[in-house]
């Protein structure tokens, strides 16, 4: 039995992490959750799942809910996000939460020794180097959730870093990958949300469409694999069927294959060694689909991309300013008051206008990332 600690349960990668909890009783038990204003979907998980900690957003929640469920232990705000990621009886902590406020109750949950299974692409991007260090000081596993990483690791196993030649990360190229540069001017909220491939939550099927999702992943990948940008490409796949490969020095190349699916990355993180069967999972079947497809990525069409590898390359206190950068520029986007070319548009000042701080302190981090936050709130 493994205990599952969950930061952002009510969230598209925490519901799902909750599916194949409950599929698989005999293997996993959510033992503390956090969720954010979803107070009914947060209902439904303590009545199904009856967790012993549950941590939510707003302290009017928290209050109300401490008079529903005496019997489980509540908190709220970050205090809470914390409390649930060392959690004392947790083997596993999946960060599932948006934002770099999965920072802080990782390195925590690190320093508690729990093995992290990390679906918050943000923890890496704004402090790869002090998270990757923590999981060596602690000697704690970082499992990656994500599909492209996972599938990346799944092709790693039993393979020296040596051999590596380069990973190529696929991208499904979004809602808009069909059309060029002239025509995003007037494309709406709307049109936007319209994933081809995957059903995931507004933020991150924005940042699919404007190719930042892929470049988080890349700098994940920096991170992760520990890898020069220069060997981790980028190959635009419209199916979503390769999740991602590896290239060795003698030529080979391995892919991880599957349905679109995001419960497999995330069952095969909190089965590993092992693996399980997926229940009511689609089976791959490459007759039918006939054809996949590949193209190489267009950076002057895809700006948000070379952002990222820009930001990667310089590094420091860069990859914060584009994360921090790119979560308000997509806020404002969904709040109607930009539109989607700009997004880019206040991306790129936020970087070239940021004297980097290399090998920046958390605080420093932190610091950072909130002036640049309060810094794209005014711009346009």
């Amino acid at each position: 039995m493994r205990y599952i600690s969950l930061l952002g349960a009510t969230g598209s990668i925490g519901t799902q992490t909750l599916d194949v909890i409950k599929n698989h009783p005999e293997s996993f038990q959510l033992v503390a959750f956090s969720s954010g204003k979803n107070i009914d979907l947060t209902r439904s998980i303590i009545q199904q799942f009856k967790p012993e900690l549950v941590s939510v957003t707003e302290k009017e929640d928290y209050e109300k809910l401490k008079l529903e469920f005496p019997s489980v232990t509540l908190s709220y705000g970050m205090e809470g996000l914390v409390e649930v990621a060392v959690y004392h009886k947790a083997d596993v902590l999946v960060n599932a939460v948006l934002g770099s406020v999965g920072l802080k109750p990782t390195l925590q949950a690190m320093e508690a020794g729990k093995a992290i299974a990390i679906a918050n692409k943000e923890t890496l991007v704004t402090a790869g180097h002090i998270v990757m260090e923590a999981a060596a000081k602690y000697k704690v596993p970082v499992l990656p959730v994500d599909s492209e990483h996972s599938a990346i690791f799944q092709c790693l196993q039993g393979e020296q870093e040596k051999n590596i030649e380069r990973l190529i990360v696929t991208a499904s190229g979004g809602s808009f990958r069909d059309l060029k540069r002239e025509d995003l001017q007037n494309v709406t909220v709307e049109d936007a949300l319209k994933h081809p491939n995957w059903s995931m939550g507004a933020k991150i099927t924005i940042d699919s469409a404007t190719m930042m999702n892929k470049g988080l992943e890349v700098i994940e990948a920096h991170w992760l694999f520990s890898l020069p940008y220069d060997k981790i490409d980028v190959l635009l796949h419209k199916e979503s069927i390769i999740h991602s490969m590896v290239e060795f020095h003698d030529s080979s190349v391995m892919a991880q294959l599957g349905t679109p699916d995001m419960r497999m990355p995330i069952q095969y993180a909190l089965s590993y060694p092992d693996r399980m069967k997926l229940i009511n999972a689609d089976r791959l079947d490459l007759a039918s689909i006939g054809k996949l497809h590949f193209e190489q990525m267009d950076l002057n069409r895809f700006r948000c991309l070379a952002f990222a590898y820009e930001a990667g390359r310089i590094g420091g206190t860069m990859p914060t300013v584009l994360n921090a950068a790119n979560e308000i520029a997509v806020q404002r986007f969904l709040n109607r008051e930009i539109s989607f070319l700009q997004i880019e548009e206040l991306i790129e000042r936020a970087l070239d206008t940021h004297q980097t701080i290399h090998h920046p302190s958390l605080e420093e981090i932190q610091e950072v990332d909130r002036q640049t936050r309060k810094r794209v709130y005014t711009l346009l």
